[in-house]
């Protein structure tokens, strides 16, 4: 496995390369403190399997620069690594292509984990309570009025699902939530299923109810809670449907 870290503070960089580096053998970690210095070592070699990313950079915004990789390298998954643990930066960092979200006050097991679960198809985000600080709207993953996010958030029963396996869905529907976790729009997973975009729209609902959920965003925040307390979800999924 081959990780770059992006962290313009030396010491983290250090320790966090550590930390990778004693996964074992297998793993190559390269450290860049910029994201100057990201993007010309992914321009120089993009045959990377995993970025760790933090938001806050010297020579750029976190946030765009995730943006910037999602486009660039859409089959590179990236986990932000960050100081701030905010619901708001969570919700941010998914809705924007993150396949995780590590808190740098976590420990090194649970950075193990995150990268273990995103490794294996998964997404992982830290344990929160997404009504206590939030500017995404849970209807349509835009900023809106803090009041009223803060209200649907808490509307919300996603936190309180039970299992993934429990939700009921139909083997088509299941296939449709794995592609729509991996942030592919409905024209894509139309595509790839073969189905009309009408089609993936409606199961697209059904699974949005099965979850208890308003929004793309908290599917992909209720799939992770639950995969972190009953198992991964590409393990639920290869038993239950694996997408043809």
């Amino acid at each position: 496995m081959k990780v770059l870290l992006v962290d313009d503070h030396p010491l983290i960089l250090s320790a966090l390369q550590t930390v990778i580096q004693g996964l074992g053998d297998h793993v190559t970690v390269v450290g860049v403190g910029s994201a100057r210095a990201a993007r010309e070592t992914l321009v120089a070699d993009a045959d990377f399997d995993l970025v760790l990313l933090d938001l806050q950079l010297g020579d750029a915004d976190g946030f765009d620069l995730l943006v910037e990789f999602r486009a660039a390298y859409p089959a590179l998954p990236v986990v932000v690594v960050s100081a701030s643990d905010r619901a708001s930066d969570v919700i941010r960092s998914i809705d924007q292509g993150a396949m995780g979200f590590v808190p740098k006050r976590a420990s090194n097991d649970t950075l193990f984990e995150a990268l273990h679960m995103v490794m294996s198809g998964g997404i992982y985000v830290p344990p929160m309570n997404i009504g206590a600080d939030s500017s995404f709207s849970a209807q349509a993953d835009r900023p809106a009025d803090l009041n009223v996010v803060k209200r649907e958030a808490a509307d919300s029963s996603f936190q309180q699902q039970p299992s993934l396996a429990s939700l009921g869905l139909t083997p088509r529907q299941t296939d449709v939530l794995a592609l729509l976790l991996q942030g592919n729009p409905n024209k894509l997973i139309a595509r790839e299923l073969g189905l009309s975009v009408e089609t993936v729209k409606d199961h697209v609902a059904a699974v949005l109810r099965a979850l208890g959920v308003s929004s793309r965003t908290q599917a992909v925040l209720a799939v992770s809670q639950m995969s972190q307390k009953h198992g991964g979800f590409s393990t639920w999924r290869t038993s239950s449907s694996p997408i043809r």
